[in-house]
């Protein structure tokens, strides 16, 4: 028996040690950061700034690989089924969170599926219109919507998007159903909202930033608690009289659950130097949006916002009963 002791105990610490090496040596070869949406999106957009820069941070290409479809579940699916080796991460948006009451039936169990390295950058959402909308402002849009709730129509691109759980919100805000059109994607619900086949959407900044800029649609406030440095002229919904639609679109970089801990650290620390690059904050801004803090940017932080964006979402997606299977 003792004899069995010592040479379990020789295995446990020749495996201890060999995971140390690993993560010393971490990372060897390129890494796959899977991006659960179409390649062009906006968080595609966010996932090749942060990922650029983690790449010189840690002496590896992160190679962005798009797997869209179901809302992303099928790209976050294919993460939680990888080897837990590092060499396989996900980022993703707050569709994270809200999947788990959406979809009746995942693939993986969200909470305990995945490790995590860290909060990237939370998006304020945007609320527009095609150009020749009639109403001037939000208190106009929604006298409008509540007036033609028949008619008019309200654009996202797919179940499980940021611009389909933002038209919920609104939706519950303005307290009137409206006809949602669901697209494959946010370019093709873009391209119909400039074209005028569709009347309103809510969506990302990064998503949004150049046409409001260029004019081509009308912008009617923000979803953030302030105004934003890129829109100082656009209201917030909070003082366009909308104080309950305040929301964001958050992202978050996850890997497979048994990723050695080291690993991981060393993710959240790339990640971290990654948030500080010039050229990321630059871009960010010229986005409407901020890099997460240092603080934001690590495990237990990202951990506690997606539990707590679950319970959040559960009531607003029951009230809406907008499943999909």
């Amino acid at each position: 028996m003792k004899t069995l002791n010592a040479l379990l105990g020789a295995v446990a610490a020749l495996s201890l040690f060999a995971a140390s090496a690993n993560a010393q040596t971490y990372p060897e070869r390129s890494i796959t950061m899977v991006v659960p949406f179409s390649a062009g999106g906006p968080t595609d957009t966010v996932a090749r700034l942060v990922a650029e820069s983690m790449s010189k941070d840690l002496g590896q290409q992160i190679i962005v690989e798009n797997v869209g479809g179901a809302g992303g579940t099928l790209g976050a699916g294919r993460v939680a089924q990888a080897d837990p080796d590092g060499y396989t991460v996900l980022l993703h948006h707050i569709g994270m969170a809200t999947s788990a009451t959406l979809y009746r039936k995942l693939a993986y169990d969200t909470l305990n599926a995945f490790e995590y390295v860290g909060l990237v950058t939370e998006v304020p959402m945007t609320i527009v219109a095609r150009k020749d909308l009639e109403p001037a402002d939000l208190k106009g849009l929604v006298e409008y919507a509540k007036a033609n709730k028949d008619t008019v129509t309200v654009a996202n691109a797919g179940i499980g998007a940021a611009s389909h759980l933002c038209g919920m919100m609104f939706m519950s805000a303005i307290e009137t159903p409206l006809t949602t059109v669901p697209y494959k994607g946010t370019g093709p619900a873009m391209t119909d909202l400039l074209g005028g086949q569709v009347d309103i959407m809510c969506d990302q900044t990064t998503n949004t930033a150049k046409q409001i800029q260029g004019g081509t649609i009308k912008a009617y406030a923000v979803t953030s608690p302030e105004r934003l440095k890129v829109f100082p002229d656009l209201p917030t919904t909070t003082e366009a009289g909308l104080p309950n639609l305040q929301v964001g679109i958050w992202h978050g970089v996850y890997t497979p659950k048994g990723t050695p801990a080291d690993v991981n650290e060393r993710l959240s620390k790339s990640l971290q130097v990654a948030l500080k690059d010039p050229n990321v904050v630059a871009r960010f801004g010229e986005l409407g949006t901020l890099p997460s803090s240092e603080a934001d940017a690590t495990p237990a932080a990202l951990k506690a916002k997606l539990e707590g964006e679950i319970t959040r979402w559960k009531p607003v997606i029951e009230a809406a009963g907008q499943y999909a299977d």
